[in-house]
């Protein structure tokens, strides 16, 4: 097996997010549910925006955010996410390679335009997504860099972009590169309508032994196994996968690894402002401790660190220095 170039590559959606503050009424008049995630066309894209209150743009994406705090935390990183040739395309390009992450997908000339993710935020910071994924959803399996891939110790696989077929293509090419050179694969289920349209998918990456650190929250995990008990359903998992890694919200999060269970408890803070990229962030602290060959209480402890910055302040992108709060707390 060769020396790794790179810690963490990822694949997912490449999407620049409109966030704005909203109240329940608006959320309720819109018809979505409250902190949740939909997708959308372009029609209700083009009316939600129009409707919005006045906001910010940012480049996002769940596992681009994730190679965003793994790079915050000194972790060399790649990214494979389809733009388009638009002037989004090119802001989030410039704003992912700006951080260090060695981005070369190609943008693609043809429409549709470069995703956009409108977040409605709360007062009490829940985020509501309404997801409009454009060229994202066209990512191929030859934009698929099988150096890349191969130089990366860990590969990244964003649940997300499980659904349109051709980027499932391009996930299943990856994690045939990471297996053949002797790769971890990690996946994340992002979210429970994920989960309902290709439940049948995901059992089988991992009884097929494909995905070697699985991550998921409560609602996930229950998803997954159709099973209500959170205990159940984390005991339903934990045998099958080398590393399961479950979030609870204000409750912290655990690891079940060779049948050994570590927890750690959410890091205080002074307020929730905004909910956006948690778990993304969570995800980014952990496998930068895997990285850093941490235990998986320091990895827990380096993501619930930093999944507490970002829900400190509006947006899914970590503000202050990851590495100094990682240092203050575990050295």
């Amino acid at each position: 097996m060769s020396a790794t170039t790179l810690d963490i590559v990822a694949i997912g959606n490449a999407i620049v997010d409109v966030l704005a503050r909203a109240d329940e009424a608006f959320i309720a008049a819109e018809g979505v549910a409250k902190g949740s995630m939909r997708l959308i066309d372009t029609e209700t894209a083009e009316g939600l925006y129009g409707r919005m209150a006045p906001g910010i743009e940012a480049s996002g994406g769940s596992a681009a955010n994730t190679v965003a705090g793994i790079a915050a935390l000194g972790g060399r990183c790649g990214f494979v996410g389809q733009v388009a040739d638009d002037q989004l395309g090119k802001v989030f390009a410039h704003d992912i390679r700006a951080l260090g992450v060695d981005f070369r997908t190609a943008p693609r000339s043809d429409e549709p335009p470069t995703a956009r993710c409108l977040i409605l935020v709360t007062d009490d910071g829940q985020r509501t997504m309404n997801t409009f994924l454009g060229a994202a959803q066209y990512l191929p399996a030859e934009s698929v860099d099988a150096e890349m891939i191969a130089s990366a110790a860990i590969l990244y696989l964003e649940g997300y972009l499980w659904d349109p077929e051709q980027p499932r293509a391009a996930m299943r090419a990856a994690i045939r590169i990471a297996r053949e050179n002797g790769r971890k694969v990690a996946f994340t289920l992002s979210d429970a309508f994920c989960i309902e349209r290709h439940r049948g998918d995901f059992q089988t990456l991992i009884d097929r032994g494909e995905i070697d650190i699985l991550f998921a929250n409560e609602t996930e995990i229950r998803s997954l196994t159709q099973i209500d008990d959170f205990e159940a359903a984390v005991a339903a998992v934990a045998g099958r996968v080398p590393l399961l890694v479950v979030t609870r919200g204000d409750e912290g999060a655990i690891a079940v690894q060779g049948g050994e269970r570590v927890a750690v408890p959410a890091e205080p803070i002074a307020r929730v402002v905004d909910t956006t990229g948690a778990g993304d962030l969570f995800a980014a602290g952990f496998l930068a401790g895997q990285a850093q060959g941490r235990s998986v209480g320091d990895c827990l402890t380096m993501g619930a660190i930093a999944a507490a910055e970002v829900i400190s302040h509006f947006g899914a992108r970590p503000q202050a220095d990851l590495k100094a709060l990682v240092a203050q707390r575990l050295g």
